[in-house]
């Protein structure tokens, strides 16, 4: 694993992972964290029409005690999404057997599943794997990166960032783990396949973490896609244990929101940069489009497009395809106004290929891991940064056996 977790992880918290046999490959597929009394919550899910079990249980749950959360259930491996009534039914007993273990009621205890649709969640062996995971819980670093690795599904690497500040002498921690690798292309809404689960010690009320995570989601974890393709199961899950001692008001506020905002900008290059055969991480800048929304509709359109990932899987510097797909995105703009550079290399300017346009430098730019394509649009005063990749003949392999 390229990250490990420091020791300044929130007070207030424990972590643990357990293997309850739902992976065939015996790997850690049972992830749970319980806050020591109760913690606020505020948690944005899928948009997607058709969601998994877990995020109906989940959303029901935080509603019935108006955002609290005493425990966190995990499991990887399945998704418990199109599995009818008896998926509700395996979600709540699983929620029922960590309450049982905890003392609190169920509707405290937040469910999440991630992993292949359609197959029945195997309860049975996570309810069992509850002991385990009980016995295993710890406030240490090595016990939240044990959860962060339990998460994972087709990720090849654990997904951690941190984040700490201090006011008027005491310490708030905030620490966030996430996974995803394909299927993400996340519009996340308040009432994200990508999990994220984020921990702090701020003491927080669950109406001041939904307004602060909101911005902060759509920036980062709206503001991504590997392949377009929107998951079922799509999470992001904030708790705050409230055990710095320090208040979420004044400069704390600011302070906080300054955190979250790195931890979920880099969790969500995280999940790009390793997605399933990636070989290239490409930021896309959009500015000068007429609104904010128009330069997020143009870098969607670009990053989604199968003509200019396959491009960048070979480094070509083929600036027609984004052009034309910026063309096709809906917003009115001129093309005699467009410039647009890769890897700061000047490719097209004001209706023409750019005079300085050198095609074997731009090439070896673009054969760098990570670059980045600026689009001003001359439309206006719009922007946006959106985290995209190219698409691989490895991609193709992983998601034509994914079921088999």
């Amino acid at each position: 694993m390229s990250l490990t977790v420091s020791q300044n992880v929130p007070g207030g918290f424990r972590w643990s992972s357990a293997t309850a046999g739902i992976k065939n490959s015996g790997k850690p597929d049972l992830a749970l964290a319980v806050c020591e009394g109760t913690a606020s919550a505020a948690a944005m899910f899928t948009s997607n029409q058709v969601v998994a079990a877990p995020v109906t249980v989940g959303g029901r749950h935080l509603a019935a005690t108006g955002g609290r959360v005493t425990a966190l259930l995990v499991n990887s491996g399945n998704a418990n999404c199109a599995t009818g009534d008896p998926g509700i039914e395996a979600c709540h007993r699983s929620c029922v057997a960590v309450a049982n273990a905890f003392g609190c009621v169920f509707d405290e205890v937040f469910p999440s599943s991630t992993g292949i649709i359609g197959v029945p969640l195997p309860v049975e062996k996570l309810i069992d794997a509850v002991p385990a995971a009980k016995f295993a819980l710890g406030a240490t670093a090595a016990d939240a990166q044990a959860f962060a690795t339990a998460i994972l599904t087709t990720d090849t690497k654990m997904k951690v960032a941190q984040a700490s500040f201090e006011v008027d002498g005491k310490r708030v921690n905030l620490f966030g783990c996430c996974k995803g690798a394909g299927m993400i292309g996340p519009q996340l809404v308040p009432h994200a396949t990508m999990l994220c689960y984020l921990f702090t010690d701020l003491a927080a009320s669950p109406e001041q973490l939904a307004a602060i995570l909101t911005p902060a989601i759509e920036a980062s974890f709206n503001s991504i896609t590997i392949d377009g393709d929107m998951s079922t199961n799509d999470t992001v899950l904030l708790l705050a244990s409230g055990a710095s001692g320090v208040d979420a008001t004044g400069d704390a506020i600011a302070a906080f929101e300054a955190a979250l905002a790195k931890v979920t900008a880099s969790l969500a290059y995280q999940i790009v940069d390793d997605g399933e055969g990636v070989t290239h991480v490409v930021t896309l800048e959009i500015t000068g489009a007429p609104t904010d929304t128009d330069a997020k509709r143009i870098a969607q359109t670009i990053a989604t497009s199968p003509l200019c990932k396959t491009a960048w899987s070979s480094a070509d510097p083929n600036w027609g395809r984004l052009l034309a797909a910026a063309g096709r995105a809906g917003v009115a703009f001129d093309a005699a106004n467009v410039t647009i550079a890769i890897a700061g290399l000047p490719v097209f300017a004001y209706g023409v290929r750019a005079s300085e346009y050198d095609e074997a430098a731009t090439h070896a730019a673009m054969s760098a891991r990570a670059y980045t394509i600026a689009i001003n649009l001359g439309a206006g005063e719009g922007r946006t940064r959106f985290i995209t990749c190219d698409l691989t003949h490895e991609y193709v392999s992983i998601n034509a056996d994914y079921s088999t």
